[in-house]
């Protein structure tokens, strides 16, 4: 029986299938990386998109850099020291170039950072994890969407302001990068509640930007917060450097964006009876807050009555006590979508309506580090890596003679759709 190997944690999980189906793997259609990253990343730092250059901003006083938080995938090639030199034009002291974390709804501690910046910079910098409950916000009023808009106050206050990040597939925002970096991750609980209870939309899916609501509502959030520049990659799934831009936010979304439809869509001709998919390993399977995007993208390809296998390590469990506290006293999958439909919404809840939109039309399975009981009291079928071999052998004695099944090696990363 042919073997496959999917990404689970800092690892491979590795299992058979039978002769009998037809599998397809689906991996992004990456071009190769880029040959020299740092020149790349040089060349987009001198000719900034949309602005004459970092020159117009000599004479500032502080600099505030917001960078993604722990559960992002940080580039292989360092992305912050060519910035840093390049921000040396301005003759900023050290102590007044701030790290912001973007952590948004979510959580991390100080000896954490190491995953995400260099010793050297934790040292040298000052670094703020920002938190969404006690961190001092600023009032901006509100979008044309109704969204408060609350933001860290340090960060607004700095002169210039920059976001460094990834352009990827976002299950609900459309694309993660840009401006989403400080305008969500810097954001104050209630902007991201309001802001995130647009998830019933049926333009926030996966690929759709300019009417996009939650997106375009961010985007607005990052307009008046005055955010000036983006250092934006797009990476492989190795973490390779595929593109660079820098520049004005807006003009580094629309360059982007194109790439990423060309490189990652994955269009099918029709949906499969089974997909087993990996959210692409750590840190995307973090916890099944972040994994859950890869089953987003598994879903889309999967026929109604099909099967979802995730095979996501978690070691942070949920990732989320709201969305456990919820999930677990919440009636059945139907029950959770009438709440959220009759207006009900909350951060962490969020996520067990976007999981029964997928329960209630296929089988899902999810296999994890996470005890067992702990799955099964989230209303998702559990299991195991150890047994992995046995569920696949159980499903597929429940699937059509000829099934059709998918491996995505890296869900996150993919933009899945059945042409239409």
């Amino acid at each position: 029986m042919p073997e496959y190997s999917l990404p689970y944690g800092f690892k491979n999980l590795t299992f058979n299938l039978p002769d009998n189906f037809q599998v397809d793997v689906l991996l992004p259609s990456s071009p190769k990386p880029i040959e020299n990253p740092e020149q790349a990343i040089l060349s987009a730092l001198e000719s900034p998109l949309g602005k004459a250059s970092l020159l117009e901003f000599s004479g500032i006083e502080s600099i505030g850099i917001a960078i993604n938080d722990k559960t992002r995938p940080v580039p292989k090639q360092d992305v912050i020291a060519p910035l840093l030199n390049a921000l040396k034009l301005l003759e900023v002291s050290e102590e007044r170039i701030t790290f912001f974390i973007g952590t948004g709804t979510h959580i991390m501690t100080a000896d954490e950072l190491p995953r995400i910046l260099s010793q050297e910079i934790i040292d040298r910098y000052p670094v703020v994890i920002h938190d969404c409950d006690t961190s001092a916000m600023i009032d901006l009023g509100e979008t044309a969407r109704g969204t408060p808009i609350k933001i860290n106050a340090e960060y607004y206050n700095c002169d210039l302001k920059i976001t460094v990040g990834n352009v990827e597939p976002h299950h609900f925002m459309g694309f993660s990068g840009g401006v989403k970096t400080a305008a969500i991750g810097l954001a104050s609980r209630e902007t991201i509640t309001q802001n995130h209870a647009m998830l019933t939309h049926p333009k926030a899916k996966t690929g759709i930007f300019h009417v996009n609501p939650m997106r375009q509502d961010l985007e607005e959030i990052g307009r008046k917060m005055g955010i000036h520049f983006s250092l934006s990659t797009i990476l492989d799934e190795e973490k390779n450097i595929l593109k660079v831009y820098f520049g004005d936010p807006q003009i580094v979304m629309k360059r982007a964006i194109p790439g990423i439809r060309e490189n990652f869509g994955a269009q099918v001709s029709e949906p499969y009876d089974l997909v087993i998919a990996s959210p692409g390993g750590a840190p995307k399977d973090i916890n099944l807050y972040q994994a859950e995007k890869g089953l987003t993208q598994a879903a889309n390809i999967t026929r109604k009555g099909g099967w979802v296998v995730l095979v996501a390590a978690c070691p942070e469990g949920s990732g989320s006590k709201k969305y456990e506290n919820y999930v677990t006293n919440a009636g059945s999958h139907e029950a959770i979508i009438q709440q959220f439909k009759e207006g009900f919404f909350e951060v962490g809840p969020h996520k067990a309506y976007q999981i029964a939109e997928e329960a209630i039309k296929k089988n899902i399975v999810l296999v994890s580090d996470i005890p067992p009981e702990r799955v099964n009291s989230w209303k998702i079928t559990p299991s195991t890596p150890d047994l992995i071999e046995p569920l696949i052998k159980w499903i597929s004695e429940r699937l059509p003679e000829h099934a059709r099944i998918a491996i995505l090696p890296n869900a996150t990363h993919t933009m899945t759709e059945v042409k239409k």
